[in-house]
């Protein structure tokens, strides 16, 4: 880079707005809790109404919220809940289902096998994988120290 080049990073870095970090905190703290809170209410209703205990009610719990998340996706709705919910929407298993979901509604031209399903774990994949090998390494040290 030409030393003008570097002056003009150097000048439209400064003048770049900086984002809201703390508003785009709060909104991601405000809307996890909400989602928290519906995946509670659900592990509470599957509780009462299948007559099971709360640990064995979170499946369906889960399982539901990531039909949520899917529906959403899928619906259109679900992005723009992101752009005010941010990090509260993404993180939990409602930002999971978006962007399996998202993927395969991107490549759905392309064909059933060769885009949907080829292309469906884009995203997702490297999730799954760092989740089974993370699961796995402290299934091994649980195994071994206990």
């Amino acid at each position: 880079m030409t030393p003008k080049q570097q002056k003009y990073q150097t000048k439209a870095k400064k003048a770049e707005p900086k984002p809201p970090y703390l508003r785009n905190a709060f909104s991601a703290f405000v809307s996890g809790g909400l989602v928290c809170l519906l995946g509670q209410a659900l592990i509470d209703l599957y509780s009462q109404v299948l007559k099971v205990p709360p640990k064995e009610a979170a499946n369906p719990a889960t399982a539901t919220m990531i039909l949520l998340g899917a529906l959403l996706t899928g619906f259109g709705v679900f992005d723009n809940l992101a752009k005010y919910a941010g990090a509260g929407l993404a993180v939990p298993v409602t930002g999971f289902a978006n962007s399996v979901v998202s993927s395969a509604l991107e490549f759905r031209e392309e064909g059933l096998v060769y885009g949907v399903c080829a292309k469906m774990f884009t995203l997702a994949g490297a999730v799954i994988t760092f989740g089974v090998m993370t699961a796995f390494v402290f299934g091994l040290i649980h195994a071994l120290f206990h």
